[in-house]
C-alpha cells in the first residue's frame, strides 16, 4: 500500500495563502460583474462561465500587448457582462508577468456591429 505523504507545515501555508489570494480576487470581481447584473447571487456562478468559455490569444510585439479576446457567451446580457468586466481590468493596465506586455482584455461578441 502506498504512503500519503503529507504537505509540510510551510508548503500548507504557502498553498492556504495562494488560495486566499485567489479568492479575494474572484470576489473583488464579482463586485464588478454584479454592478452589471439584475440577479446578484448569480455572479460567481457567472464567473465560472467566463473562466471556462474559449479564448483567442493575440500577441503584438510591436504594440507590446498581449490580447485575450473571450468569445460569445450564451446570451446578450451575459456579453454585456464581460465587456464591463473587461473594461474595469484593463483601467488597471497590467501586464503579463516578466514581460513588457500590456494585458488587454476584450469580448469578441463587442466587435460585432
Amino acid at each position: 500500500m502506498a504512503r500519503f505523504d503529507r504537505l509540510s507545515t510551510q508548503n500548507k501555508h504557502f498553498i492556504d495563502t495562494i488560495k486566499m489570494v485567489a479568492y479575494r480576487a474572484e470576489t473583488a470581481m464579482v463586485q464588478v460583474v454584479r454592478q452589471k447584473m439584475t440577479r446578484h447571487d448569480d455572479a460567481r456562478s457567472q464567473l465560472q462561465t467566463i473562466y471556462s468559455t474559449q479564448i483567442d490569444l493575440v500577441l503584438d510585439l510591436q504594440a507590446k500587448t498581449l490580447t485575450i479576446r473571450l468569445h460569445p457567451l450564451a446570451n446578450p446580457s451575459s456579453d454585456q457582462v464581460v465587456r464591463h468586466l473587461c473594461a474595469e481590468i484593463n483601467a488597471a493596465e497590467t501586464l503579463f508577468p516578466g514581460t513588457e506586455l500590456r494585458l488587454i482584455y476584450e469580448s469578441v461578441s463587442s466587435q460585432s456591429p
